[in-house]
């Protein structure tokens, strides 16, 4: 539990970045972070880690994170639309529909506070 204090914030950053299978297991003293992220929060989480260990030497991490075939995470406000937030990004209220069928059952029911992945243009 020690190293998942250690690196509570490079764990909280793929949380807050829409980490889809993360994982997060210690063993053997080293801590074991995987999942699928977008390019952004990729950087974002190495950024943090360089932080932690600016030398990149602790040997007490292994980051297995990959960019997902998403670009970023975006929450839902009143008043948005599929279509809305896909002229937004370039893309279509279908594809982004497609993507994101495990949080959206209806497109033409959207609420606040959703998160939702956006697709690559």
């Amino acid at each position: 539990m020690e190293l998942q204090d250690k690196y509570k914030a490079v764990i909280e950053v793929a949380k807050q970045g829409g980490a889809t299978g993360l994982v997060v297991e210690e063993k053997n003293n080293v801590l074991y972070i995987s999942g699928k992220v977008s390019e952004a929060v990729k950087q974002k989480i190495w950024d943090v880690y360089k932080k932690i260990d600016p030398e990149m030497r602790g040997g007490d991490l292994m980051l297995n994170v990959q960019s997902g075939d998403f670009d970023e995470v975006y929450e839902i406000r009143e008043g948005d639309s599929l279509r809305k937030i896909a002229r937004k990004y370039g893309t279509t209220w279908q594809k982004i529909y497609e993507m994101n069928k495990d949080v959206i059952k209806n497109p033409d029911l959207i609420f606040p506070g959703q998160k939702i992945k956006i697709p690559k243009a």
